[in-house]
């Protein structure tokens, strides 16, 4: 498929944006225009149609990416993710678990698609949102990120005391999970309704261990949760503001916060098989 005009996002922070990898992308794209995230603004709707790009390729982590995606929605190009960051989960989603040089190897067969995601009060999240104290744990990530000993040190605490002491988060609607709620509550899309797994730990150990190996890495899944089930909506509360990461950003929302899950007003290439 035709891709050109190609315009291209890089973040020089994230985990895969070495100069050398960088070059190699756009001796292959030859995009008319590379964007360094965050010395450059992200390129909105408006900038794009004026300039008649038909595809917008970004080489970031999931975090850039949302806010890419966000400013996109109604755009008639498409989104071209590329596994720039650490875990790379959107890419993943779009292309499987696969290198650079394999996903840019089938870009003409790749066709366009629509995401669907978690629907929040801070925005739109393409991949998962995680509500309670332990959303905390992001601002740790983005610490280790920034090689900021000093900052690690005063986060870590910080997550680590949010997370033992802050108010837990209730499910309200459906009453469901816990009556004395959780740490952590993970929200994803599953087909489209809301999948929905509790997180808590059972000691100080674990809170450090499993806070900084589920919510730093962002290996969700592997820690132990309750599968509280897939829903239509969920709200949830709390006697505090709620801690948001949404696609490993940290944002604040309020006492009460509802997630729905829909889809998404623009399109992403993709270079998986079509779905049965």
């Amino acid at each position: 498929m035709t891709t050109s005009p190609l315009w291209l996002v890089t973040n020089p922070a994230s985990g895969s944006n070495t100069p050398e990898a960088v070059d190699a992308l756009c001796a292959t794209l030859s995009p008319a225009r590379t964007i360094a995230f965050p010395a450059e603004q992200l390129p909105t709707r408006a900038d794009l149609e004026g300039a008649g790009v038909r595809t917008l390729a970004v080489f970031t982590g999931d975090g850039t990416i949302n806010s890419a995606a966000a400013a996109l929605e109604g755009w008639s190009g498409a989104l071209l993710v590329l596994p720039g960051g650490t875990q790379n989960l959107l890419s993943k989603a779009l292309h499987g678990d696969r290198s650079l040089d394999a996903i840019l190897a089938d870009l003409p067969n790749a066709r366009r698609t629509r995401r669907r995601g978690i629907r929040t009060s801070q925005g739109m999240s393409l991949i998962e949102v995680l509500a309670g104290p332990g959303a905390m744990w992001a601002d740790v990530r983005e610490s280790v990120r920034d090689l900021d000993l000093g900052a690690m040190a005063e986060t870590f605490g910080n997550a680590l005391r949010e997370t033992r002491e802050g108010p837990a988060v209730h499910l309200a609607d459906p009453a469901k999970g816990k009556p004395e709620g959780y740490r952590a509550v993970l929200l994803a899309p599953e087909a489209d309704k809301v999948l929905v797994e509790g997180y808590d730990f059972a000691d100080l150990g674990e809170f450090a261990a499993q806070g900084f190996a589920m919510l730093v890495k962002r290996n969700f899944r592997e820690g132990p949760h309750d599968d509280i089930g897939v829903f239509p909506t969920v709200t949830v509360r709390s006697n505090a503001a709620i801690a948001l990461m949404i696609d490993g950003e940290r944002r604040d929302g309020s006492t009460q916060e509802t997630f729905t899950c829909e889809e998404m007003a623009l399109d992403f290439l993709s270079t998986n098989a079509p779905e049965p």
